[in-house]
């Protein structure tokens, strides 16, 4: 490994940890892990020296590193999910260039396609919709103007809406300017977690049926046509369709 590898270390189950990432786990000497996401399991068997940055700013996240890379140890920045999907590694990323710090990035599997998983659904079906849209509401952190959930909504694609569970009232009200309130919704909570929750409806009722389950943080809502199945199968396995591969 380099002496510093970024890596996803998925959306829970540790079985989901990638091949290379867990062979670069094995070699660390130290990992920086974000302790209120990252499942403890992950960690076990770990002969590394452990820093839980979830009460950790980002000048003490960068010391650690830069100081433990200085006395030669290998290192590794453990993030939950995929580092590129609201990760914060950019900034990072930034610092460590600034000071010349060599790093690798190690893709994880996200709890986006985790959740298509759960949910046994497909986010691309033919004739409903080819577009993914991931995003979140503003909260303490705020989004692009043009980004606003309402707007994106009238595009009507499969969409994935994190950090905004716990404000599902808006959710609904802004995704509402698109979507009709039949529109199937699905909300998962700590996917692939031994206590993953699933709670499904649609836009008329969903608001209700995640307050009752007193869901809160952690979860993931899914949106879109996609949820209502197939219309017409894709072409790619059709009998009468060939292409480079098959004639």
């Amino acid at each position: 490994m380099k002496v510093l590898s970024i890596v996803g270390a998925g959306p829970g189950d540790p079985d989901l940890l990638t091949i290379k990432g867990k062979r670069l786990l094995k070699e660390a000497d130290v990992v920086i892990y974000a302790g209120s996401l990252v499942h403890p399991d992950i960690l076990q068997g770990l002969e590394a020296e452990l820093f839980d940055s979830a009460k950790l700013n980002l000048d003490e996240i960068i010391g650690i590193i830069s100081g433990k890379v200085e006395e030669g140890k290998k290192v590794i920045r453990l993030h939950s999910g995929d580092p590129s999907i609201y990760g914060a590694i950019k900034e990072q990323m930034e610092r460590l260039d600034s000071l010349g710090i060599p790093y690798e990035v190690i893709p994880g599997v996200s709890s986006a396609m985790a959740v298509a998983a759960a949910l046994k659904e497909e986010f691309t079906l033919p004739e409903v919709t080819q577009t993914l849209i991931i995003t979140r509401l503003p909260g303490r952190t705020p989004v692009p103007e043009k980004e606003a959930l309402g707007r994106l909504s009238e595009i009507r694609a499969s969409m994935l809406i994190f950090l905004s569970v716990g404000m599902m009232d808006e959710v609904v009200s802004e995704l509402l300017h698109g979507y009709p309130e039949d529109t199937p919704v699905a909300v998962v909570e700590k996917v692939t977690w031994p206590e993953e929750r699933i709670i499904r409806g649609t836009l008329k009722d969903i608001t209700e049926k995640v307050k009752d389950a007193g869901i809160e943080k952690t979860a993931v809502i899914a949106v879109g046509d996609f949820m209502r199945g197939l219309k017409k199968a894709s072409r790619l396995y059709d009998r009468d369709f060939s292409h480079g591969y098959r004639k």
